[in-house]
C-alpha cells in the first residue's frame, strides 16, 4: 500500500483535524462522523466562508492571527486560499504585516508554530531537534532574531519570520508544509524594552558573543543534518549574516536570503531595467543609500552581472558608491570600516568627503538609486527630480521594509520623475495613474527567487548551494517577464504567476547544480527542459488535490482494500 509522499519521497506525518469537505464514508472510516456538521462542503464553499470571516477582521494583525489559526487547524484549506487569493493574502502572511506580528509575538502567542533552541540548550541540540514531530523535514528557515526586517533586535519574537517565510515556500513553490521547520535560536537580546517586558517569552539575558554564537551554530548545523540528512537551511535576519554563510556554504546545503536572495531578486530587476536602457553597462553609476549586509550582497551580485557583460571586476566595482550614516564610504574618511564595507570603499574622491545623500547625488550623478537604509522619505522630491533631470528613465529602487521604512513611495517616484522612473520596492505599493495610464508598482520581493532556489536544491539533492546557482536564479527570473507586464511599468512578473515562475527558477537552479556536479539526483540529468518542468510540477504540493491528510487517507484506502479482500474471499 503506497501513501502520498513529500517532494523527495518521504511520508507525511501531521495531526488530524476533521474537515467539512470529507465525504460521509471518509468521516465514518476515520471515526470523525458527527464531529462536523452533516453537510459535505465543496472547497469553494469553504473558501467563501473563510474569506468572509477574514473580511470581518478590522485590523491587519487580526487578519494575521486568523490566518495563522487556519493554517494550524486546516492546512490544505489555508493553502488553497493562499493560491486563490495570493496577492491579497501574501502581505498578511509575510511583509508588511509580519513586522507587526513580530513586534507583538509574545503578546499574541497562542500555539507552537516552530522550534525554539536556547543558548542554554547547547550540548543537547540534536535531542531537542528530534522533538519536532515531523520526521521528514526537507527545508528550514533559521533566525536569531537579531535584525528582524528594519525593526532591529526582537529576540525570539522574530519567529514570525521563519513561520511566514516557510508559508511562502509552500505557497510559491509547493514544498510540502509538513516538510518545513520554522526555527528560532534564542541567544539572548540586547533590546532593553523586551528584557523588561513581563510577557516576553525569550531568555532574559544579553546576546552572547559572536564566538559563542558561532560555536552554537556549529552544533546546530551538525544536529540538523544528522536528524534530517540533506536538509536545506536558509538563514534569515541575522545582524551579521556573513560569518555563518562563509563558514557553511561549501559544507552544507544552505544560503542566506538577506544577502543572496535579496541580491538575486534585485539583480533580476536591474537586468530587466538595463535591457531597456540606452546607457551601456560601463557607464552605469549606482548610488546605494544604506551599507548593510543586504545592500552589499545586492551590489556584489550586480558586479557579477557587469563582469559577465564584459567589465573587469575592478571596473564593475567602481560603478558603485555607498552611503551610510556618516556619508560616502571612502578609504580616507577617518573611521574604521566594517569588513563588509571595505570592498566598495572609494579611493578616487581626491580627499573630499560627502556627508549627505544630496551631496553624493550631485557628485556622482547616478543612473541607479538604491535604498536599503530603512529611512522613510530620504529619496525626497529634490532628489527624485534630480534623478529625472539627469536620466531619461532613472532606475529607482527603495527596497527597505516594511513600507513605513521605504525611502520613497511609488506615487512619489512616478510623480516627481514625470512617470519615467523604472521602479521596484521592497514592500507593495498601490497603482498610480499618470496622464490617464495606470502604472503598476513592481515589488522586488525575495519570494520571486527563494522558493525556487529551495525547491530546486531539494529536488536535485544539492551537496551545497553555490553562488552560481544563486546568480542563475536571478537570470531565470528576469526571463519570465512578459512584454505586456513591462509596458505597464513592471520589472517583475505578476504574482499571480508565482508558481510557474518558481518552476522556471527551480529548473535553472537544478541545471546549474548539474553543470557544477553538485546534484545528487542522477535520474533527472538527461531530461529535456520541458520534461524537467513537468517533473518539478509533479512533485509540488497542490492543496487543491488534497482531501484530508495523507497518512489518514492511506488508512481509509487500506480499510476499503481489506473490506474488498474479505468480500472477494467470501465469493
Amino acid at each position: 500500500m503506497s501513501s502520498k509522499k513529500s517532494s523527495t519521497g518521504y511520508r507525511q506525518s501531521r495531526a488530524f483535524h476533521p474537515d467539512t469537505s470529507h465525504n460521509l464514508e471518509t468521516r465514518k472510516s476515520l471515526r470523525t462522523y458527527g464531529l462536523t456538521p452533516p453537510n459535505v462542503e465543496s472547497h469553494a464553499l469553504q473558501a467563501q466562508r473563510c474569506m468572509k470571516q477574514l473580511e470581518s477582521k478590522t485590523s491587519p494583525i487580526e487578519k494575521y492571527i486568523y490566518l495563522s489559526n487556519l493554517r494550524n487547524s486546516n492546512v490544505h484549506l489555508f493553502y488553497r486560499l493562499v493560491l486563490d487569493h495570493f496577492q491579497t493574502l501574501s502581505p498578511l502572511i509575510y511583509t508588511p504585516v509580519v513586522g507587526e506580528a513580530c513586534l507583538k509575538w509574545s503578546e499574541i502567542y497562542q500555539q507552537p508554530e516552530g522550534l525554539y533552541l536556547s543558548y542554554k540548550d547547547r550540548g543537547s541540540l540534536k535531542e531537542i531537534v528530534r522533538n519536532w514531530p515531523r520526521r521528514n523535514v526537507e527545508m528550514t528557515v533559521v533566525t536569531d532574531g537579531s535584525r528582524i526586517l528594519g525593526l532591529g533586535d526582537l529576540g525570539i519574537n522574530g519567529m514570525g519570520i521563519p513561520v511566514g517565510k516557510l508559508a511562502l515556500y509552500t505557497g510559491c513553490a509547493g514544498i510540502r508544509p509538513e516538510a518545513t521547520l520554522p526555527l528560532t535560536i534564542d541567544l539572548g537580546t540586547n533590546n532593553e524594552k523586551l528584557l523588561k517586558d513581563p510577557l516576553y517569552m525569550g531568555s532574559r539575558m544579553k546576546r552572547v558573543s559572536e564566538q559563542e554564537e558561532a560555536a552554537f551554530l556549529d552544533e546546530l548545523m551538525v544536529a540538523l543534518n544528522d536528524v534530517y540528512p540533506g536538509i536545506v537551511v536558509q538563514f534569515e535576519d541575522f545582524k551579521n549574516p556573513f560569518p555563518a554563510l562563509e563558514r557553511y556554504q561549501y559544507k552544507y546545503s544552505c544560503f542566506n536570503d538577506d544577502i543572496q536572495g535579496t541580491g538575486a531578486v534585485i539583480l533580476a530587476g536591474i537586468i530587466t531595467a538595463l535591457r531597456n536602457s540606452d546607457i551601456p553597462v560601463k557607464d552605469q553609476r549606482a548610488v546605494f543609500m544604506g551599507a548593510g549586509s543586504a545592500g552589499v550582497g545586492v551590489a556584489k551580485q550586480i558586479v557579477e552581472y557587469f563582469m559577465k557583460e564584459g567589465l573587469t571586476e575592478d571596473e564593475a566595482r567602481k560603478c558603485f558608491w555607498f552611503v551610510d550614516t556618516k556619508g560616502l564610504i571612502t578609504n580616507d574618511r577617518g573611521d574604521k570600516l566594517a569588513q563588509h564595507k571595505v570592498y566598495f570603499s572609494r579611493d578616487d574622491n581626491s580627499g573630499k568627503q560627502f556627508k549627505t545623500l544630496p551631496e553624493v547625488v550631485d557628485y556622482v550623478k547616478p543612473t541607479i538609486l538604491m535604498g536599503l537604509s530603512t529611512i522613510r522619505g530620504i529619496f525626497d522630491e529634490p532628489i527624485l527630480r534630480k534623478m529625472a533631470l539627469m536620466n531619461k528613465n532613472p532606475i529607482i529602487f527603495p527596497l527597505s521594509n516594511p513600507s513605513s521604512n521605504a525611502e520613497c513611495t511609488f506615487e512619489e517616484a512616478m510623480k516627481f520623475t514625470d512617470g519615467r522612473a523604472m521602479f521596484a520596492s521592497g514592500s507593495p505599493f498601490p497603482d498610480y495613474v499618470h496622464n490617464g495610464k495606470v502604472m503598476h508598482a513592481s515589488q522586488g520581493n525575495n519570494m520571486y527567487v527563494f522558493p525556487g532556489i529551495g525547491l530546486g536544491s531539494i529536488l536535485c539533492k544539492a551537496a551545497h548551494i553555490s553562488q552560481e546557482m544563486i546568480y542563475t536564479s536571478a537570470v531565470a527570473l528576469s526571463s519570465t517577464l512578459h512584454d505586456s507586464e513591462f509596458s505597464s511599468g513592471m520589472l517583475y512578473p505578476s504574482l499571480t504567476r508565482i508558481r510557474s515562475v518558481s518552476v522556471t527558477v527551480a529548473r535553472e537552479v537544478i541545471r546549474e547544480a548539474q553543470r557544477q556536479g553538485l546534484d545528487r539526483e542522477p535520474s533527472i540529468r538527461k531530461l529535456s527542459d520541458e520534461q524537467l518542468d513537468q517533473w518539478i510540477m509533479s512533485r509540488m504540493y497542490d492543496p487543491r488535490k488534497e482531501n484530508g491528510f495523507p497518512e489518514l487517507e492511506a488508512r481509509v484506502e487500506e480499510k476499503w482494500e481489506e473490506k474488498e479482500e474479505r468480500i472477494a474471499a467470501k465469493l
